[in-house]
């Protein structure tokens, strides 16, 4: 059965201040199109939801002004978004504190929220929890002997989401990396799949003794898009495998659902700097697909967020795909004042609005010219909004004229 609590409202309110401060950056990117804040929406970075305590394995010490452990389970941003009826997102944190040996005590879920874009607020009506019941992982996990085996963020770092034809859910690891097959309630329905390469990270449990890990930890399926008829996936390698000479590459695979099984076909795309990397990938029609590359600064350090449009069907002979820079999500123009009344000490807000997130990780197109971008804020690390305070968890629609 599903998993559903029905939780309260997380209101942020929007506290008049100075003017934001100015954005010192590098020129805009040649091929970035000029893009319009439509709407904004914040959910609380300490909008704790039911569950046990959670964070025991971090330090005690206060990290933007918090402390561990946490009452309850944050939400630590969000890695993947999928749309759902009336309004509402079905949107999923990633394995919570960001390491194997910190996570063991985050539930690992998908929240189904609902952006209220007038209030600039975000109401979270419950959620799933995903879990193991009929043994389906062949590993030890850390609820190994309990009925339910909930999944934590010792087991899988979650990152990406797609949705099938038949409505069941698709999710990305890291650890392995693997897909990862659950039902709509996230009930694990079949045991997780590894790269048909034998690309292993460092954290896999299948990586034997001795043995070299091939991607680098935290380094895999960060984005994974899925054809609009839900039954391919496009799973992509969020930076570059150990062993690959070009280290700008980015490996895209093939994974056939009917099937289960990947069909042996890959693509390269090619970020503009080897520390860049793919923070979330989506179907625009067709085989178009729209990426998110980022670099890892934040606020005024940040100098790379932008949205890259690719078409599978236009690779080259070699299989490297096209890319044109269709966003810089460093320079969003804000013609009503969507970001404004600013927060004091907020960064980024104004005329020219910015979302300089450390880790920018979900793409949903909308329709049209518009796409909706959501981060993941490291809870409580973050702080590329408010110097000093955690990073909320912001969902922007923005408008890409052309797109």
């Amino acid at each position: 059965m599903a998993h559903k609590a029905i939780l309260a409202a997380a209101v942020i309110v929007l506290i008049p201040a100075a003017p934001a401060q100015a954005n010192p950056r590098p020129a805009p990117h040649p091929h970035s199109s000029v893009v319009t804040l439509k709407s904004r929406a914040i959910l609380s970075a300490t909008a704790y939801q039911p569950g046990p305590v959670s964070g025991t394995q971090l330090s005690t010490a206060p990290v933007n002004g918090i402390s561990a452990p946490f009452p309850g389970q944050p939400i630590p941003g969000f890695s993947a978004v999928l749309p759902l009826a009336r309004n509402r997102l079905l949107a999923m944190p990633d394995n919570g504190f960001g390491a194997k040996n910190n996570s063991a005590d985050f539930l690992l879920r998908a929240y189904d929220i609902t952006p209220d874009y007038r209030r600039h607020q975000v109401k979270v009506n419950g959620f799933i929890s995903f879990r193991d019941p009929d043994r389906k992982v062949p590993f030890p996990i850390v609820s190994q002997d309990t009925r339910e085996r909930l999944l934590t963020g010792a087991d899988f770092d979650i990152e990406s989401l797609a949705r099938d034809s038949r409505g069941n859910l698709w999710i990305g690891d890291e650890f392995g990396p693997y897909l990862i097959k659950v039902d709509k309630t996230g009930k694990v329905l079949q045991a997780p799949i590894p790269l048909p390469d034998g690309g292993k990270s460092p954290q896999s449990p299948d990586l034997a003794p001795g043995e070299t890990a091939t991607i680098p930890g935290s380094r895999g399926f960060e984005a994974m898009a899925v054809s609009r008829d839900g039954k391919t996936l496009y799973p992509i390698l969020e930076g570059a495998r150990t062993d690959d000479p070009d280290q700008r590459r980015r490996i895209v695979y093939e994974f056939d659902i009917r099937a289960n099984r990947y069909t042996g076909r890959t693509w390269t795309f090619l970020v503009d700097a080897p520390a860049l990397l793919v923070g979330d990938a989506a179907v625009l029609d067709g085989k178009r697909l729209v990426l998110i590359e980022r670099d890892n600064g934040m606020g005024p350090a940040a100098y790379v967020k932008r949205l890259v449009v690719t078409d599978l069907d236009k690779a080259s002979a070699d299989g490297t795909l096209p890319r044109r820079t269709v966003a810089d999500l460093l320079r969003i123009t804000d013609r009503t004042g969507v970001s404004t009344p600013a927060r004091p000490g907020e960064y980024g807000v104004g005329e020219q609005f910015s979302f300089p997130l450390q880790s920018v990780e979900s793409v949903l197109p909308l329709g049209g010219n518009r796409v909706l971008v959501a981060n993941d804020n490291n809870f409580p690390g973050n702080d590329g909004r408010i110097p000093g305070h955690p990073d909320d968890t912001e969902l922007i629609v923005i408008d890409i004229p052309g797109l």
